[in-house]
C-alpha cells in the first residue's frame, strides 16, 4: 500500500537534499509486494542513490526499487520503469485477502485503490454474474470471485492476462473465473449466443486473428469468424449480467454504452472515469438521461492537475 508513515520521504531527505530542491522530493511512494515504486524527478539525479538508500531503510523487506519514468502509454496501459535497486521486478502482492503475482514493469497496477476495490467487492453477491473489462492482473476479479460470483474478465495486455490466469490459479478460483485476452470493445460489440455445452470447470483455448486466448471455467470460448469478423460464443444470459465493474482507461467513456447493453435491468455498473470537479453535476444528469440511477459516487484520487478519477455506482433502470 502507499507509504503513509508519520515521516514522509521528503522529511526523511531533509538535510541530505539541498533546501531549494527539497520540494521536488516525492512525499510518498508505493509498495507493490516487496517492491517500492517511486518517480524521481531528473533534477534529483545527483541524489538518486541517497533516495534509494533511504527508501530501503524505511521497510526492512523491500527487495527492489523501481523508478517510474513515464506515464501510462499505449493500449496496454503500461508505464516505463527503471530498476534502480534489486535484480527483479517480479513480486507477490497481497490485498483484500487475495495474492497477486506480477512483474510490475509489464502490467498496470495501482496499489492506492485497494480500499476502493474492497468497497466494490463488498457489494458483490454470491451467485452473481459479473463482467469486468480492462481486468488487469485481477484486483477487481479475484475479490468478486471470492464472494461467490461468476466472473467474466477481459484484458488486452498479454502479460497482464498471463498474470491474471496465474492469479486465478494461485487463489484457487478457476471454477468461477473466465479470462479472455483481447480488446474488450471488440469482444463486447459482437456478443454471441450461449453455448450450453460449456460446463463449470472446463478450460477452453481459442484464438482469433489477434490471438485471443481464453481459459474458461464457466463461460464459453470466444471465437472470431474470419469471414464475418464477428466474435461468436461469448456467453450473455438472456437477462444479461447482474453486475459490471469497469475501470475505464482515460478517454474511453463511450464504453459505458457497450457495457450497459449487456447488463440486466436492475443490474449494477461500477463505472470509473476521469473528470474535473466542475463536470460532475453534468455527468450525473447525463447518466440519468441514459437510464441510470446514480446511487453513489466518489473521487478516487487525482491523476493530473484539476483532473481526478471518479467512480459512479449506477443502477440500470
Amino acid at each position: 500500500m502507499s507509504f503513509r508513515d508519520r515521516v514522509t520521504l521528503r522529511d526523511a531527505m531533509r538535510g541530505i537534499v539541498e533546501e531549494p530542491l527539497l520540494p521536488l522530493v516525492p512525499k510518498r511512494f508505493d509498495y507493490v509486494g516487496d517492491i517500492a515504486v517511486i518517480s524521481i524527478p531528473k533534477e534529483l539525479e545527483a541524489y538518486r542513490n541517497s533516495i534509494v538508500s533511504k527508501i530501503l531503510s524505511m521497510r526492512g523487506n523491500t527487495r527492489a526499487v523501481l523508478n517510474k519514468i513515464s506515464k501510462l502509454e499505449g493500449e496496454h496501459r503500461v508505464a516505463q520503469f527503471e530498476l534502480i535497486s534489486g535484480e527483479s521486478a517480479e513480486t507477490l502482492h497481497r490485498e483484500n485477502g487475495c495474492t497477486y503475482r506480477m512483474d510490475v514493469r509489464k502490467v498496470f497496477f495501482n496499489p492506492r485503490l485497494f480500499w476502493e476495490r474492497a468497497r466494490v467487492a463488498s457489494k458483490v453477491l454470491p451467485g452473481e454474474s459479473v463482467l469486468i473489462p480492462f481486468a488487469g492482473v485481477g484486483p477487481f476479479v479475484l475479490p468478486s470471485a471470492r464472494k461467490g460470483a461468476v466472473v467474466f474478465a477481459i484484458e488486452i495486455n498479454p502479460d497482464a492476462c498471463a498474470c491474471l490466469k496465474e492469479n486465478v490459479r494461485l487463489n484457487r478460483l478457476e471454477r468461477q473465473v473466465t479470462v479472455i485476452q483481447g480488446d474488450a470493445e471488440s469482444i463486447l460489440h459482437h456478443p454471441g449466443s450461449l453455448n450450453p455445452d460449456i460446463k463449470p470447470g472446463n478450460e477452453v483455448e481459442t484464438e482469433t486473428e489477434n490471438t485471443v486466448e481464453t481459459e474458461s471455467a464457466v463461460f464459453p470460448s470466444v471465437i472470431a469468424d474470419s469471414e464475418s469478423g464477428k466474435i461468436k460464443g461469448f456467453q450473455v444470459s438472456e437477462n444479461g449480467f447482474d453486475r459490471a465493474i469497469v475501470p475505464t482507461p482515460y478517454g474511453r467513456d463511450h464504453f459505458l454504452c457497450e457495457v450497459s447493453g449487456l447488463v440486466r435491468k436492475g443490474g449494477n455498473i461500477h463505472f470509473y472515469t476521469f473528470k474535473k470537479d466542475s463536470q460532475i453535476p453534468g455527468l450525473i444528469e447525463e447518466y440519468g438521461k441514459m437510464g441510470f440511477e446514480v446511487e453513489y459516487y466518489r473521487r478516487c484520487g487525482n491523476v493530473a492537475p484539476g483532473v481526478s478519477r471518479w467512480v459512479f455506482d449506477l443502477l440500470k433502470k
